[in-house]
C-alpha cells in the first residue's frame, strides 16, 4: 500500500494532481480513522481520503519523468476506432477510462478525442471530456517534468504534428 506524507504530490482520479496537506484522525461511527487531506492544485478543492482506502479510490503517486515517453507512445498510437459507436456510448467509455486514474487511460481518451476532433465536430460532452483529459494530462506531466503547463501543452500538441 502506498503511503503518503504531508507535502507529497499525488494524483486523484478524475481530479488531477493534489498536495497532501495533512493527515488527520476523525471519529466516524465510534471508530477512529485516519484521512489524507488533499488539496487539488487546479481548483483548491480539499478531498478527505481514508488512508485505508488509498488503493480502492485510485490515489497514486505522480508519474516519474522517465515514464513519460510511455505516455507519449500511447498518444501517438492510432485511435481506437470508436468512431462507429454512438457518441453517448463513446462518452461513457471515455468517462470510465478517466475514472480509472491511470494516466495511460487518460492519454488514450485524449488521443482518440483529439484525433476525432480533426475529422469532425465533437459533441458538447466530448469537448468537455477532451478538455478534462487534456487538463489531467498537462497537470500531471508538467508536474513530473517540472515545467510550466504552457510548455507542456506545446509539447503534447507537437506529438500530433505528423
Amino acid at each position: 500500500m502506498t503511503e503518503f506524507c504531508k507535502g507529497d504530490l499525488a494524483v486523484y482520479p478524475a481530479h488531477g494532481v493534489g498536495c497532501i496537506e495533512s493527515i488527520e484522525s476523525r471519529e466516524i461511527n465510534g471508530e477512529n480513522l485516519n484521512f489524507y487531506m488533499m488539496k487539488i492544485i487546479e481548483n483548491g478543492m480539499v478531498i478527505m481520503i481514508p488512508t485505508s482506502n488509498v488503493k480502492s479510490v485510485g490515489l497514486r503517486e505522480v508519474i516519474r519523468e522517465k515514464d513519460i515517453p510511455d505516455v507519449y507512445k500511447v498518444m501517438q498510437e492510432d485511435a481506437d476506432g470508436t468512431d462507429n459507436q454512438t457518441w453517448n456510448r463513446r462518452y461513457r467509455e471515455y468517462m470510465d477510462k478517466i475514472k480509472t486514474g491511470s494516466i495511460y487511460d487518460v492519454a488514450t481518451v485524449f488521443r482518440d478525442l483529439f484525433k476525432l476532433k480533426l475529422e469532425k465536430d465533437l459533441s458538447f460532452g466530448e469537448r468537455k471530456l477532451l478538455d478534462t483529459a487534456q487538463n489531467l494530462l498537462v497537470q500531471e506531466l508538467s508536474t513530473a517534468k517540472d515545467i510550466d503547463e504552457e510548455a507542456m501543452i506545446k509539447e503534447i500538441e507537437n506529438l500530433f504534428d505528423n
